[in-house]
């Protein structure tokens, strides 16, 4: 269980909030867990249940069915969520992809979706990546022509959490060709779309519950009005939507990275090796130790980003930051959590197997470690 009594950043608001989160996943998340990682999907109807007990996009205006709430609220949700190891489609849902809704969206497009990614009857995604396009996004090779009052959409994406799951999606395609990142806009395209296919639920070395597809757009016809913003502004809303990303993923990992070491500790404090405990051993005890040293750190640091963000004085560079530290933070601490566990940690049946494959990712998406070092490069 997570402590957050020391905490600086939250009030007894955000510990109640917490208590209904903790409480529902024990009920509805954990005892499903194993069985959403073995069909490699979860079953969309637990978006509804989260939807129905508050815990999707917080911080969507009350205006459009949602709590009109702070970041915050959505950090309690992303820490007991990765705590857990559970899947990603919340924060991506909740802390990634409405949030272009709200601050892009027109007003019939508000109120149409919003309402409905709150109650998790429709289930989010973004199409970015494409097989030759990852980090570069000017690579871009999926078009969206217009074609009198709609826009016709080809092309094809890799890598798409949720691609299964979502009925809309964010399709990210070029307006114009010949301005590179510049001619990038966005496009609301719904699931059952024409032309629209999902490809095969990708085989991913972990993370095995957050279903990862490829998708295909074969004359995808889209009114108009399912632009989202402005054309050719879609590069420059990714970018100014980055750094919440970055730091929603900087809280998840941070609250993996805990549950690595509890499950650490508390393992070794229980296996017996030539005649005593693992725990007792000095290296068990200095590895523990310095673990816990950097995980004070990264909770303080966390803590001081998040108050940023809600000052909305969170950069983008310190957001990169946040997210180079932790995720490494992360994968030192689950490494280390795996090799105390000995064999024990190469089976799946212990939690720790689980966390060490779902955390490797976290160094990757939303950018990898080394384009947060590029960015941040560019500051000094």
């Amino acid at each position: 269980m997570l402590d957050t009594s020391k905490r600086t950043v939250y009030n007894d608001d955000h510990s109640m909030f917490r208590d209904t989160v903790r409480k529902f996943y024990d009920k509805e998340i954990v005892p499903h867990l194993d069985r959403w990682e073995q069909a490699g999907v979860i079953e969309p109807a637990i978006m509804k249940k989260m939807g129905e007990a508050g815990f999707l996009c917080p911080t969507v205006p009350e205006a459009y069915g949602g709590l009109g709430l702070d970041f915050r609220y959505n950090a309690v949700v992303a820490e007991e969520n990765s705590y857990a190891d559970s899947m990603v489609l919340v924060t991506l849902q909740s802390d990634v992809v409405v949030e272009y809704l709200v601050h892009y969206g027109s007003e019939a497009q508000k109120q149409k979706w919003l309402p409905r990614c709150v109650s998790g009857d429709t289930i989010l995604a973004i199409a970015m990546t494409e097989p030759g396009a990852g980090s570069d996004l000017q690579s871009v090779r999926t078009t969206a022509v217009r074609d009198g009052d709609e826009y016709v959409i080809n092309g094809s994406k890799t890598y798409i959490s949720a691609g299964q799951t979502c009925n809309l999606l964010i399709v990210v395609a070029k307006t114009d060709t010949s301005k590179g990142a510049r001619g990038i806009s966005l496009f609301l395209v719904e699931a059952d779309r024409p032309g629209f296919k999902r490809g095969r639920n990708l085989d991913k070395i972990g993370q095995h519950a957050a279903d990862t597809s490829e998708l295909f757009f074969d004359n995808v016809r889209v009114p108009a009005s399912n632009m989202l913003g402005e054309e050719n502004q879609g590069f420059i809303y990714m970018m100014s939507q980055l750094p919440q990303e970055r730091l929603s993923i900087a809280v998840s990992s941070q609250a993996m990275a805990q549950r690595a070491f509890d499950e650490a500790v508390n393992f070794t404090k229980e296996r017996t090796a030539f005649g005593k405990k693992v725990f007792e051993f000095q290296n068990t005890r200095f590895t523990l130790a310095d673990l816990k040293a950097k995980l004070q750190v990264g909770w303080a640091h966390l803590d001081w980003a998040l108050s940023r963000h809600i000052e909305k004085e969170l950069t983008a560079d310190e957001a990169a930051a946040a997210k180079l530290f932790h995720t490494e933070l992360l994968w030192e601490v689950c490494d280390a959590a795996l090799q105390l566990h000995g064999g024990a940690g190469y089976m799946n049946e212990y939690l720790i197997a689980r966390i060490w494959r779902d955390a490797r990712v976290m160094r990757i998406f939303g950018g990898s470690s080394e384009i947060m070092k590029e960015l941040l490069s560019r500051t000094i």
